[in-house]
C-alpha cells in the first residue's frame, strides 16, 4: 500500500453477498439479454396486435406502419449527429491534454473514481455523448498510472453515470429537444403538446434541484461503492491494455493529400457556420437558439473541426464515431412506424389506440398520482426500448393526452420521462457499448455498480418526481406560429 494511503476496509458478508448477486445478474444479462432490435421488433408486435384488437382494420395497421416508418428521418438524422458532434470534440487534442492533466489529480482508487462519476455528470448536461467518451477516456487514462490502485470496473462505471443518471436533464436531452423544435415532431404530437421551450423542461428551478440532487446522490454511490485498494483489480490485472491510442497523423504520402492537412478548409466551414450561429444566437437568444437541434449540432461540430484542426484528423475521428450511430439509424424508423401505429391506426369509431392508453391511464391516475404511474411506466418500458428520443415518440400521444386531460403541467412531465428514462440505462447494456469499446470490458463487468446506483435511484427519481411536480401549474398547449 501506498505511503499515506487509507486503509482498504475489509469486505464484509454483506459486500461480498451483493457482489454475488450482482455478478449473478450480470451474468444471466450477458446470456439471455437479446439485442434491442429484437425488443423494438416485439414491441412492434405488441402494438399491432394491441391496435387489431382495439378494433383497427389489418390494412389500417399496416398502412399506418408504412406511412410512418420514415416521418423521424430529419430527427434521426440530427441524433446522429449528435453522437458524432460529442465523439469527434471528445477525441480530439486539446481535450486529451485536459483529460491527462486531469488524470493528474486524485490520490487514491477512490478518488479517481469519484472525478471520473463527476466529469461524466457534468459532461452529460452539455452533450451525452461527449460524456461516454470523455469519461471512457479519462478511466483510461487514470489506469495508465502506475502510483493508482483503481479498480478499473468502478471507474468505467462511473463513466457511464452521466448517461445513467442525468444526462436526459441537460442540452442534449432528445424529448425536451424535440418538444422544443416543432419541425422535427410528428404532426399529430405536435397537436397535443404544442411547443415546449427549454424553459418549461430543463431550466426551471424544479429541474435544477433535481439534476443537483442526482448527480450529488451518485458521486456518492460511486464513491462508497469503490473497492478499496486491496480490493481493487487494475486494467493491468483484468489484462486490459490502456496504451495512449492518440498519436501524430502519419506523414503525406502524395501531393492530392495537401489539403488534408492544410487547417483551411476547417477553417472556412468554421467561420461560415460560426457566422450562421452568431446570428442564430442574437436574434433569438442565448436558450431558444441552443434548444434547436440543428444550432445544438452545428456548435459541436464547429468545435470538432476546431479542436481536430486538420480535415484529416477530423474524418478519421468522424469514422471512429459511426458504429456509435448504427442503431439509431436502425432503430428509429421502427420507433416511428410504432408510433403512428399507436395514433393513426383508428377502429370503427375513429378512435385510435393511442386514444384507448390515454383514457386508461386518465381512469388509472390522478393529477397527483401522474408523476408516480407515468415515472415507474417509462422506466419499465425503458428496457425494452432503450433509446430516449425514439421511446418519447411512442409513449408521448397518449401520455401528454393523459396529461392534458388531468390538468398537469406538461413540461414537467417532459421531465418525468427524462429522469424515468435514465434509470433503465443502469441495467440496460445498449447504451453501455461505445463505452465498452474504449475501455475493453464487458458489460456484466459494470453492471454490479451500476445496479446498485439503479436501485438507490429508483425511488429517490419518483419521490422528487411527485413532489416537484406539485409545485407547477398547468397552462394550455401553445401552437407555433
Amino acid at each position: 500500500m501506498r505511503p499515506g494511503a487509507a486503509p482498504a476496509p475489509a469486505a464484509g458478508p454483506e459486500l461480498r453477498l451483493l457482489a454475488r448477486l450482482a455478478l449473478r445478474a450480470c451474468e444471466w444479462s450477458e446470456r439471455w439479454y437479446p439485442d434491442t432490435f429484437v425488443f423494438a421488433i416485439v414491441t412492434l408486435g405488441v402494438v399491432a396486435a394491441g391496435a387489431l384488437l382495439h378494433g383497427s382494420r389489418p390494412a389500417d395497421v399496416a398502412g399506418s406502419f408504412g406511412d410512418g416508418f420514415w416521418g423521424l428521418i430529419p430527427f434521426t438524422m440530427q441524433m446522429c449527429f449528435v453522437i458524432i458532434g460529442g465523439y469527434v470534440t471528445a477525441d480530439s487534442p486539446p481535450v486529451a491534454r485536459l483529460i491527462e492533466a486531469l488524470a493528474r489529480m486524485p490520490r487514491s482508487g477512490r478518488g479517481a473514481v469519484t472525478l471520473v462519476a463527476t466529469v461524466s455528470m457534468l459532461a452529460s448536461l452539455l452533450h451525452w455523448g461527449l460524456s461516454l467518451i470523455v469519461g471512457s477516456l479519462l478511466a483510461r487514462a487514470l489506469a495508465r498510472r502506475a502510483d493508482l490502485h483503481m479498480d478499473y470496473r468502478a471507474a468505467a462505471a462511473a463513466a457511464y453515470l452521466g448517461v445513467g443518471s442525468v444526462s436526459m436533464m441537460g442540452l442534449s436531452s432528445s424529448a425536451a429537444q424535440l418538444q422544443a423544435n416543432p419541425a422535427s415532431m410528428p404532426p399529430a404530437l405536435l397537436a397535443i403538446t404544442g411547443v415546449l421551450p427549454f424553459s418549461e423542461t430543463i431550466f426551471p428551478w424544479q429541474a435544477l434541484v433535481l439534476t443537483l440532487t442526482l448527480a450529488v446522490v451518485s458521486a456518492l454511490i460511486a464513491a462508497a461503492s469503490a473497492p478499496g485498494e486491496q480490493e481493487a483489480l487494475t486494467a493491468q490485472q483484468l489484462g486490459i491494455g490502456v496504451e495512449d491510442r492518440s498519436g501524430a497523423l502519419p506523414p503525406r504520402t502524395r501531393p492530392g493529400e495537401w489539403l488534408e492537412y492544410s487547417p483551411l478548409p476547417n477553417l472556412l466551414v468554421a467561420v461560415l457556420g460560426g457566422g450562421w450561429l452568431v446570428r442564430e444566437f442574437s436574434a433569438k437568444g442565448a436558450i431558444p437558439a441552443i434548444s434547436n437541434l440543428n444550432s445544438y449540432n452545428l456548435l459541436f461540430l464547429i468545435l470538432g473541426l476546431l479542436l481536430q484542426w486538420r480535415p484529416r484528423r477530423f474524418l478519421d475521428a468522424v469514422a471512429r464515431s459511426v458504429p456509435g450511430v448504427a442503431g439509431v439509424l436502425l432503430l428509429f424508423p421502427v420507433y416511428s412506424g410504432i408510433a403512428a401505429v399507436l395514433s393513426k391506426a383508428l377502429n370503427a369509431d375513429g378512435a385510435s389506440l393511442a386514444a384507448a392508453l390515454s383514457h386508461f391511464f386518465t381512469q388509472f391516475t390522478s393529477h397527483h398520482s401522474f408523476a408516480l404511474v407515468f415515472g415507474a411506466y417509462s422506466a419499465v418500458l425503458g428496457m425494452f426500448i432503450p433509446s430516449a428520443g425514439g421511446k418519447w415518440v411512442i409513449e408521448a400521444p397518449y401520455v401528454m393526452q393523459t396529461a392534458n386531460a388531468l390538468h398537469y403541467p406538461l413540461g414537467w412531465a417532459v421531465q418525468i420521462y427524462n429522469a424515468a428514462e435514465a434509470l433503465p440505462n443502469l441495467i440496460n447494456p445498449f447504451w453501455m457499448l461505445p463505452l465498452l469499446g474504449i475501455l475493453g470490458l464487458k458489460a456484466r463487468d459494470l453492471i454490479g455498480f451500476t445496479a446498485l446506483q439503479f436501485v438507490i435511484h429508483v425511488p429517490l427519481v419518483l419521490l422528487l418526481l411527485w413532489a416537484l411536480g406539485e409545485t407547477l401549474p398547468y397552462h394550455l398547449p401553445v401552437m407555433p406560429h
